[in-house]
C-alpha cells in the first residue's frame, strides 16, 4: 500500500504562543531555522508523497506566499481556506468528495520524524477506518487520552476536562492520522468540529478505530517553552535519532521492588506504593534517546487476585502518579501467566507455560519487535534473578539494583548493581566513565594488535567504583568488537569460617595465590577457583578461567595494585577513588544488603580502616590512571 496524499491542518491562531504568533502564523515558526511546515514537507517528500493538501485559515496568505505551489519540495501543493474557523475535523468537510484512498493527516504546529509507511502499514493490516498515532505525554492533564484493548483498538476517548476520580491511561493523541475516505461521512458540512472532541468518541462506536504506539519523536509547539526544546531537540539531533529509520534503544524496567515497593501481589489501586525517587529517574530517561518500557510478571491475574481490566487500573495510576511530576512510561508490558496449576482459588484460563513470563524474555523480545529496539544497545533494571536472566536471553545488559528482592537470588554476578533505580539511570545516561574508558581505548590502540591482551589492573578502596568500572569497560570494549574477560580477585577471597580474624587485607584475598594463578593463566594454564560468594561470605560452584586469546584482560579486586608483580604484567594500572563520606554510605548500605546489623557494619568498618584503607590509599602511587567516582 502506498499513500502518496497527505493533509496539512494549519489554519489555527496559536493563541498560547502570545506575542510570537500575532503577525506569524504557527506553522511558520522556525525552531532551529526552519519553518515547521518546511520540516514537514521536506519528511513528506522524503518519503514518496506527492500531493498535499494544506488547510489554512489564520494568517493563511502567508503560508502560502512562503510555501508557494511546492515545486521546490518536489511535491504538489493546494490549499483549502476556511473563511471562518471550524476547528480541526470542520475545516476538511468540504474535501469529502475529493479523498477517494488513504490519507495522511498532520497538524501543522508539531515537529515529527517518523516513518510513515510503517504507520500506513498497520492502519492495512487492521483494516481500519481510522488510526491515530498515540503516545504518552509528559503533561497528560492537559491532553486528550484514549484507552485501547490489546489488539490497539481503541474503546475510551477522553477530551479535556477529563473524569474525575478516575485513574487514566497515559495515552495521548499525538495530532497524526490516517483516515479512509468512510471517515468524512461524520463531519458535517460548515459546522465547527473538532476530532478530539466531537468526532473520534462518536467514531469509536461505530468504526474500526486503531492507535499507533510510536516512541518516534512527536511534539506540538502549543508554548513557547515547547518551541524552544523543540529547538533544542532538533540541534543535538534527537528529533531525526528517535525515529525508526534507525535502531532505538531502551531502558526495560521491571516494576515491583524497582519502580515501587514490592508488597508480593499487589491486587488494587491502592496498594501501588511509588518509590519517591522513581518519578525523577524515569523523567530522566524521558530526556534521553531511551524509550521507559515496563517488563513485569503479574502472576496476580492467574492466581485470581485481580482481573485484567483490574491490573489494567493499577497501571494506569502508576502512569496518572508519574505523570503529575512530568514522567512517562513509553509501554507496559505484563504476563498474566503461571505455568503451575492445581490451586482451588486459580483463573485456570491463565494456568500456562508461556513464552512471556520471565525468566523467558518473550516480552522484551516483544517490545523490541513493536518499538524497532535494539537489544544490544538496551539495558534491563531488575531486582531478581528472573529479570537477570530474561535480559540476559534477550542479550541485554542487566543492571541489578538492591530495592525489593535487592537481587538476592541471582545465581551469576549481574553486568551493574546499584543501590536504587535512580542511580542506575543516572548511570546508564550519564556515563561518568566515558572519558577514562577513550583514555584507555587510546592507550590500548597504542599497543596494537601485534600486543595482545591488553591488560589492565583496576585496584582501590572498597566499594569505590571497581566493579561498576570494569563492567563498563567490557561493554565498551564489546561494542567495538573487542573479545574481554574479566578475573575478580574477589574470587579468592578467603571464606568467613577459615578466617582467624587477624588476616591482612592481602591474606584475606590470598594474593599469593592470586598471583601464581595469574602467571599460569597468562601461560595458557587451566586456572580453577571456587566462586566467592559475596552475600554468605561462603564459596561456591568452581569457576575455570582459561585464556582464549581474548583482546582485552581486566583484572579487579581491592589490593591488586599492591603486588608489584601484577603491576609489571598489566599494560596499564587504575586506581578507583571516592570520597569518604560517600564510600562510608555505600560500605554501609552494601552490608545492610548483606544482612548485617548496623552494629555489626560499624565494627567492620573499624576494622577495615585499620588494617586497609592506609595501606590500599597508598597503593594509588603506582596508578597510570585515577578515576574519581562520585
Amino acid at each position: 500500500m502506498c499513500v502518496l496524499k497527505a493533509i496539512i491542518i494549519a489554519g489555527g491562531k496559536g493563541t498560547r504562543m502570545g506575542s510570537l504568533t500575532e503577525e506569524i502564523p504557527k506553522p511558520l515558526l522556525a525552531p532551529a531555522g526552519k519553518t515547521v511546515l518546511e520540516y514537514q514537507l521536506d519528511l513528506l517528500k522524503g518519503q514518496g508523497f506527492k500531493e498535499v493538501i494544506i488547510s489554512i485559515g489564520h494568517l493563511g496568505k502567508k503560508i502560502q506566499e512562503k510555501i508557494g505551489n511546492g515545486d521546490r519540495f518536489g511535491l504538489n501543493i493546494q490549499y483549502l481556506e476556511e473563511s471562518i474557523p471550524l476547528g480541526t475535523a470542520g475545516c476538511l468537510a468540504p474535501l469529502k468528495d475529493f479523498i477517494n484512498e488513504a490519507v495522511l493527516v498532520l497538524y501543522g504546529d508539531v515537529i515529527l520524524h517518523m516513518d510513515f509507511h510503517r504507520l500506513l502499514d498497520f492502519h492495512k493490516k487492521k483494516k481500519a477506518t481510522a488510526t491515530l498515532v498515540v503516545h504518552p505525554n509528559d503533561h497528560p492533564f492537559d491532553s486528550d487520552l484514549l484507552e485501547c484493548d490489546q489488539t490497539g483498538k481503541i474503546t475510551h476517548f477522553f477530551s479535556k476536562p477529563h473524569p474525575q476520580n478516575r485513574y487514566l491511561r497515559n495515552l495521548v493523541n499525538a495530532a497524526v492520522y490516517v483516515f479512509e475516505p468512510a471517515i468524512f461521512q461524520y463531519i458535517a458540512p460548515a459546522k465547527k468540529q473538532d476530532f478530539g472532541k466531537d468526532i473520534f468518541p462518536h467514531l469509536i462506536t461505530r468504526e474500526p478505530v486503531f492507535a499507533y504506539n510510536t516512541t518516534e519523536y512527536i511534539k506540538d509547539m502549543g508554548t513557547p517553552e515547547r518551541l524552544d526544546a523543540v529547538a533544542r531537540d532538533i540541534c543535538s539531533g534527537k528529533v531525526e535519532r528517535k525515529s525508526y529509520f534507525y535502531p532505538q534503544k531502551a531502558i526495560f524496567l521491571d516494576r515491583d521492588g524497582v519502580l515501587n515497593e514490592d508488597t508480593e501481589f499487589i491486587k488494587s489501586p491502592d496498594e501501588l506504593l511509588i518509590y519517591p525517587f522513581t518519578a525523577e529517574a524515569v523523567k530522566k530517561i524521558n530526556g534521553s534517546d531511551f524509550a521507559a518500557i515496563v517488563i513485569t510478571n503479574q502472576s496476580a491475574v492467574a492466581r485470581n487476585l485481580c482481573t485484567e481490566p483490574e491490573l489494567r487500573i493499577i497501571h494506569n495510576k502508576l502512569e496518572w502518579e508519574l505523570g503529575k511530576e512530568g514522567a512517562k512510561l513509553d509501554a507496559i508490558y505484563y504476563c498474566p501467566h503461571h505455568p503451575d496449576r492445581g490451586f482451588p482459588e486459580e483463573n485456570t484460563y491463565y494456568k500456562i507455560d508461556c513464552t512471556c513470563r520471565k525468566p523467558k524474555p518473550g516480552m522484551i523480545l516483544q517490545a523490541s519487535e513493536d518499538f524497532k529496539i535494539s537489544p544490544e544497545n538496551s539495558f534491563m533494571i531488575g531486582d531478581s534473578g528472573r529479570d537477570r536472566e530474561a535480559a540476559r536471553s534477550a542479550r541485554v545488559v542487566f543492571a541489578g539494583v538492591r530495592t525489593g528482592k535487592a537481587c538476592a537470588d541471582l545465581q551469576t554476578e549481574p553486568d551493574y548493581l546499584f543501590e536504587n533505580l535512580l542511580e542506575a539511570v543516572q548511570f546508564i545516561i550519564d556515563e561518568p566513565l566515558k572519558n577514562q574508558f577513550n583514555q584507555l581505548l587510546k592507550l590500548s590502540e597504542q599497543c596494537g594488535e601485534i600486543h595482545k591482551p591488553f591488560i589492565i589492573l583496576v585496584g582501590g578502596q572498597a566499594r569505590s567504583g571497581k566493579s561498576t568500572l570494569t563492567s563498563y569497560l567490557k561493554q565498551q570494549f564489546k561494542k567495538l568488537g573487542k573479545s574481554v574477560l574479566s578475573i575478580r580477585a574477589d574470587d579468592w577471597i578467603m571464606p568467613a569460617a577459615d578466617r582467624s580474624g587477624k588476616e591482612t587485607v592481602l591474606e584475606r584475598f590470598r594474593m599469593l595465590k592470586f598471583e601464581k594463578d595469574m602467571f599460569s593463566f597468562f601461560n595458557h594454564e587451566a586456572v580453577s577457583v571456587k566462586k566467592y560468594d559475596s552475600k554468605t561470605r561462603r564459596l561456591k560452584q568452581e569457576i575455570v578461567y582459561r585464556y582464549h586469546a581474548e583482546d582485552v584482560i581486566i583484572l579487579e579486586g581491592v589490593p591488586l595494585l599492591c603486588s608489584e608483580p601484577l603491576g609489571k604484567l598489566a599494560d596499564v594500572t587504575v586506581f578507583t577513588q571516592i570520597h569518604e563520606e560517600e564510600r562510608k554510605k555505600r560500605f554501609f548500605d552494601f552490608y545492610k544488603w548483606k544482612g548485617l546489623t548496623y552494629l555489626e557494619t560499624e565494627m567492620l568498618y573499624a576494622e577495615r580502616l585499620a588494617d586497609e584503607v592506609d595501606l590500599i590509599s597508598r597503593s594509588a602511587e603506582k596508578a597510570d590512571l585515577i578515576i574519581e567516582n562520585t
